[in-house]
């Protein structure tokens, strides 16, 4: 596991500003900021966090990658640890899955793009993910502070949902889907898909009460079946602003499964703009509450974090 190394800092003194276009301004004085240095790592540095929705690929030790022995919370931060440094995907299952990172420097906000996300889409599967942001106020290297979130295509639209939320009941037993009820009165099922996906349950073992609750930014679905008859789900792409999204705007031209992120895109939980000059941690969720037959669940799924202005200047 990489260290999440901090420099020991002066009192944070916080400054909130409010100018005519509700930006609000937060000024750090002898904070917390942690330079990159030459030594800094471009990638993230750590997991702090991996709490996913159910889903097919949580537990699937053939296709996600799981050991079996994944039944504490750290065991899953791990699991994600491992993974992800491998190059291989986290699965964040259904809606609301997490996970949560933290790098080895402070991330600036510079002009245009500050933060890289490696998912897999591709030209008609887009499973797209929420980035939300936050800043070490505390300084006390843990993602305890408050989080913003990134405005993407879909903000403010009226078939977007803010402080959505989905309750998740663990199965009876083994081989049953993961029923669900979320904040608008609905309920569902995550489908158990045992051709594709046979390992017993798809509810994370290390989560030890029988429900949780996920809440975050619920975009409209847009998956659709062009079969007919369940055999081809088309998957559409979202304009720009989320992760594992096949977006012609914030996609590298030479890594279509990369999408770039501006830090300038944050908002408060009314959705106001907020100025960072700086985070420290970084958050991505599932965003979709939908399933497509077969290929199961709507579910965020992410290989590497990075800081793409620090690359960028290393590639000048």
């Amino acid at each position: 596991m990489r260290i999440f190394r901090y420099v020991c800092m002066l009192m944070v003194v916080v400054t909130l500003s409010c100018n005519k276009d509700d930006v609000v301004t937060i000024t750090l004085d002898n904070s917390h900021y942690r330079a990159a240095t030459s030594s800094s790592d471009i990638q993230w540095d750590v997991v702090c966090e991996y709490t996913p929705a159910p889903g097919a690929y949580i537990h699937d030790v053939e296709k996600g990658g799981f050991t079996g022995e994944e039944l504490t919370a750290e065991a899953a931060v791990a699991y994600a640890e491992r993974r992800m440094t491998e190059a291989k995907f986290v699965s964040l299952g259904g809606f609301g899955g997490y996970i949560v990172v933290g790098f080895d420097h402070s991330i600036d906000n510079i002009v245009g793009g500050d933060i890289a996300i490696r998912g897999n889409a591709f030209d008609g599967s887009s499973e797209p993910g929420v980035v939300w942001v936050m800043q070490d106020m505390n300084g006390d290297g843990k993602p305890n502070d408050e989080w913003y979130e990134l405005r993407g295509s879909e903000t403010g639209k009226a078939e977007t949902i803010q402080e959505y939320a989905v309750t998740y009941f663990r199965p009876e037993a083994d081989g049953q889907p993961v029923k669900w009820r979320d904040s608008e009165g609905a309920e569902g099922e995550i489908d158990y898909l045992k051709a594709f996906h046979p390992q017993p349950s798809y509810y994370p073992e290390w989560i030890k009460e029988d429900s949780y609750t996920l809440t975050g930014t619920r975009l409209k679905a847009r998956n659709y079946d062009a079969s007919g008859n369940g055999s081809h789900w088309i998957l559409p792409s979202y304009d720009w602003g989320y992760v594992d999204n096949f977006s012609a705007q914030d996609y590298l031209p030479e890594q279509k499964v990369v999408n770039i992120f501006d830090i300038a895109n944050a908002m408060d939980a009314q959705g106001g703009a907020v100025e960072l000059k700086y985070i420290d941690f970084v958050k991505v969720q599932t965003a979709c509450n939908a399933k497509s037959g077969w290929i199961g669940e709507n579910s965020t799924e992410v290989y590497d974090f990075y800081d793409y202005g620090l690359k960028q200047k290393r590639d000048e």
